[in-house]
């Protein structure tokens, strides 16, 4: 094999990633979408180069380019969360970056025997946050209403999930076969980092094409040019709305297709609609705004503060608290309870004047 190869190979992995990163920056995305994506490839870049011998020792074996390199998993996983799930960066989400880093210090400096272990523990512990990438892309792909987006979790994303879990076995099973012929597959050598390549560049490829509506922000569309297909869409939209003013969202477990079921149009034409006439991004979110706007009417009555939180998050659909503290927090910055105590609060405050005014 050519000595060539293999940094040839991974600079194509470079230049890929400095195209996608570029693209993203080029976009109409969030500022956060575009600071993950920049850390996401220089995670993976320096993993690159760090996981090739000739490479790593050509470049003096940085210790900078290694600990950054020991992040790739976590950058993948916290990009996924935030461009497909269209998560807030919140501070929980260092936690396992700040683990990546204890373990890859632990590996660097620890005696081979220990540093075996944390290294065993490293790969596990990146499979793990692999298999929930796998969980957000799979769980979120009915819900997701940009049509481009749901194209890339279908078509790479968890390809690319995969191969990561691939590479988790892999450095499991060096530790065990050093010798395995079957390692030439591992992303330290030059077919693992070829296969990378291809996954990267198809990446984007696909990110390339559906950039407008995968990095846009939420926005609404106006009417149609096409009179008839106005007036469908127009028809459509007030039988949703009529859906809406029902509360027919209180449905536990409502799906986005059970709601085509409900208003007799193909899903294709209501996620149409929600997208681009209403601005949701995903089904929760369109869900969400009317059970949130509901809660926060219930939790500042004060005729209903013997109520529970959990009585009321389940009274509006959700099957559990934990989604509904998540939604709730998301949209007003704090949680129901205390969002329920300064309400009151307000209220009992102001009534005393109001009763004197009058």
């Amino acid at each position: 094999m050519s000595p060539l190869l293999d940094p040839f190979v991974r600079g194509l992995v470079a230049g890929g990633l400095a195209a996608f990163t570029l693209a993203v920056a080029r976009s109409r995305a969030e500022p956060p979408v575009k600071w993950v994506t920049f850390a996401m490839a220089v995670c993976v870049a320096c993993w690159m180069s760090s996981e090739s011998a000739s490479m790593w020792n050509a470049m003096g074996r940085p210790l900078a380019v290694q600990l950054v390199g020991f992040l790739a998993s976590g950058a993948f996983w916290l990009f996924v969360l935030v461009v497909f799930e269209d998560r807030p960066l919140r501070p929980w989400a260092a936690i396992p970056i700040a683990i990546l880093v204890s373990m890859g210090l632990a590996i660097t400096f620890l005696p081979n025997r220990e540093s075996n272990l944390v290294g065993a523990a490293f790969n596990a512990f990146s499979g793990l946050l692999a298999l929930h990438v796998v969980y957000v892309i799979a769980g979120g792909w009915r819900g997701d209403l940009v049509e481009g987006r749901r194209r890339a979790r279908a078509a790479l994303i968890g390809v690319v999930a995969l191969f990561v879990l691939v590479e988790v076995v892999l450095s499991f099973a060096a530790r065990f076969d050093p010798g395995g012929g079957w390692l030439r597959f591992a992303v330290g050598n030059p077919y693992g980092a070829s296969i990378l390549a291809v996954l990267i560049f198809a990446i984007v490829a696909v990110f390339l094409e559906a950039r407008a509506s995968l990095f846009a922000p939420p926005r609404r569309n106006g009417a149609r040019a096409d009179p008839r297909a106005e007036a469908a869409e127009r028809q459509l939209l007030q039988r949703l709305e009529a859906f809406v003013a029902a509360e027919g969202w209180r449905r536990e477990g409502l799906t986005i297709g059970d709601l085509a079921e409900a208003l007799e149009t193909p899903e294709h034409r209501l996620r149409r609609l929600i997208n681009n006439r209403l601005g949701h991004r995903n089904f929760a979110e369109f869900l969400n705004a009317s059970r949130i706007a509901a809660a926060q009417r219930r939790l500042a009555d004060p005729v209903e503060a013997s109520t529970t939180v959990a009585a009321i998050a389940f009274d509006l659909g959700y099957g559990s608290l934990g989604p509904f503290n998540r939604a709730f927090r998301a949209a007003t910055g704090s949680t129901p309870t205390e969002w329920r105590r300064d309400a009151l609060q307000a209220s009992s405050g102001a009534s005393p004047i109001s009763q004197s005014a009058s």
